[in-house]
């Protein structure tokens, strides 16, 4: 994937665990575990908002483009 997720990163520096980011967000572990692994297709704004907002970050923070271009055919 091209887009890198620097997420463990950000809890860690905030000691924070995924677990409590998971309650204060609204989301299931299973799904921030698919985030946090890159193993994620694709994520709501709205999520990504909130995400930012708990962890007082940006999403320059957690989201980074690796350079590459990745071209997959199921993407529009």
């Amino acid at each position: 994937m091209a887009i890198r997720i620097h997420l463990d990163e950000i809890l860690k520096d905030r000691k924070m665990t995924s677990k409590e980011l998971c309650a204060l967000v609204g989301i299931t572990e299973a799904n921030l575990s698919i985030l946090r692994s890159g193993r994620a297709k694709g994520v709501r704004f709205g999520m990504i908002n909130k995400i930012c907002w708990h962890l007082r970050c940006d999403v320059g923070d957690i989201l980074k483009f690796d350079g590459n271009l990745e071209d997959n055919d199921d993407e529009a």
